[in-house]
């Protein structure tokens, strides 16, 4: 896992559904397990049409710590396996094509399918209240 395109893009969206849905309490870290030195060109490209820009980023190595202090882990179609991942953690592998050598049109689509499912995510995520709510006890 590279962290060159498909994390790079989840991360951008994520970060937006963050701000548009006002959730604060929700942290967003995109990493690999062996970074590339930078993020596709085409990539980059794409979602700059769509009004992200990537190209200040750079791929970033996940790290054991990094994982541990999830909740939430979604895989991009990489080879981690279970017991790579903490114990707890609920785990989502979306499995998107590496978009690496890809043309425009499949990045386009790719990143498109992404956001959907980004959406999808942020629509099942409890809210901090929903979150508290699940802690509290009634006797």
């Amino acid at each position: 896992m590279q962290n060159a395109g498909r994390s790079q893009i989840a991360a951008a969206l994520a970060e937006t559904q963050v701000q548009v849905q006002m959730r604060s309490d929700i942290e967003i870290v995109s990493g690999g397990t062996d970074p590339a030195v930078a993020i596709h060109p085409t990539v980059i490209e794409v979602m700059s049409e769509k009004g992200y820009d990537l190209s200040d980023r750079s791929p970033t190595k996940i790290t054991r710590e990094s994982l541990e202090a999830c909740d939430f882990i979604v895989l991009m179609g990489c080879a981690l396996s279970i017991e790579d991942l903490p114990p707890g953690v609920v785990v989502r592998d979306w499995g998107f094509v590496d978009p690496v050598d890809s043309d425009r049109e499949s990045v386009w689509a790719i990143s498109t399918e992404i956001e959907q499912q980004v959406i999808e995510l942020f629509d099942e995520l409890p809210t901090q209240a929903e979150r508290r709510a699940n802690y509290v006890t009634h006797e």
